[in-house]
């Protein structure tokens, strides 16, 4: 799938910020592994895979066909991103660091949170990083 319509990228983000709200208010790591899991999950096998969207996708159906749609390719980078911050989340609480633990789960809940509210960072992320490409090649051709 090339496009992932709206509604489903929308699932997924409310079911990361509403399980990370959970999982730091009531400090609970296992909620951030599971959460890590699902988004794996998502990455390796598509969005069809990730647990947040086939829960939502019977009370979209009705939606998606006038849905507007994103990129896979970005939603992928995002993902990757997301993965990212969950990955040293747990790890530092591993390694018995729960503030620093909390602080990367809670700055992916922020940015799921400011995608949902219209900013996506990790697409400002994605366009820099493309334009660093683009720019990198220019000067070695």
């Amino acid at each position: 799938m090339k496009e992932i319509p709206i509604p489903y990228v929308r699932s997924n983000q409310a079911g990361i910020v509403i399980v990370l709200i959970v999982a730091i208010s009531l400090q609970l790591p296992w909620l951030i592994a599971a959460l890590w899991a699902i988004q794996l999950a998502g990455l390796l096998f598509g969005p069809k895979a990730n647990l947040f969207i086939r829960i939502a996708q019977p009370f979209l159906q009705r939606f998606i066909a006038s849905a507007h749609t994103e990129a896979a390719e970005l939603l992928r980078f995002n993902n990757g991103l997301g993965i990212g911050f969950l990955t040293f989340s747990l790890l530092s609480l591993s390694l018995g660091w729960t503030v620093a633990g909390y602080i990367f789960a809670g700055m992916m809940g922020c940015a799921a949170l400011a995608a949902i509210l219209g900013y996506c960072i990790g697409c400002t992320i994605y366009f820099q990083f493309k334009q660093f490409r683009a720019r990198k090649r220019i000067r070695q051709s």
